[in-house]
């Protein structure tokens, strides 16, 4: 015969194989946890922007499994009264609610970000962020604006970061081209820091 052991805090588990349920819970409070009904779509929603900013096309992906789930339980329950009801999708009367609000920005969201990435990323990497997040196209073409200049002394920022000196060779100067190239910074941008003597480079 197996030991128990605890679990948690002052929860034992029997080892015997016949139960997996902690002893000292009664089964009256595990069924009315079970029988809790899910947590709106709302609550869902008000969560996730509690914790940081999201834009409208990422938070309705964050809660779309969620919305097909709540679709799901009331045409099942539209069948069993044997009602023939439409049920339509409640992200967006949700997300257009959640915007009036205030809870939910898209120029919140796009600001954040710009915030967050603008010292280790070029204008392009950003840009190209923002526009999978389907932001106004308005509102990328006066953050693409800001950020270009100051574009050369972010790029700067981030050479001096990973490296420090200018390139002594073709190879050296392929490589650290690659590398802030991958971070979004434009090509006239590139040239100019790695062909630059060390007075000359961007401030």
């Amino acid at each position: 015969m197996r030991n128990g052991f605890s679990r948690g805090r002052g929860t034992a588990w029997r080892g015997s194989s016949d139960s997996s349920e902690p002893s000292g819970v009664a089964p009256e409070s595990r069924r009315s946890a079970a029988s809790r009904p899910p947590r709106s779509l709302k609550a869902r929603a008000l969560d996730y922007l509690s914790r940081r900013e999201y834009s409208r096309v990422e938070l309705m992906r964050k809660l779309a499994p969620f919305a097909a789930a709540q679709c799901e339980a009331a045409a099942q329950d539209e069948a069993r009264a044997h009602a023939e009801v439409e049920v339509e999708d409640p992200l967006p009367a949700l997300l257009d609610a959640l915007e009036r609000e205030g809870w939910l920005s898209d120029s919140r969201f796009t600001d954040s970000v710009v915030h967050r990435k603008a010292t280790r990323f070029g204008t392009s990497r950003i840009v190209g962020e923002l526009k999978q997040h389907a932001i106004d196209a308005d509102r990328l073409a006066e953050v693409r604006e800001t950020l270009r200049e100051t574009e050369a002394s972010r790029a700067r920022g981030v050479w001096q970061r990973k490296f420090g000196t200018l390139p002594d060779s073709p190879q050296a100067r392929a490589k650290q081209a690659r590398f802030l190239a991958a971070r979004g910074f434009s090509i006239d941008v590139i040239r100019r820091l790695l062909s630059a003597s060390d007075e000359e480079l961007p401030e």
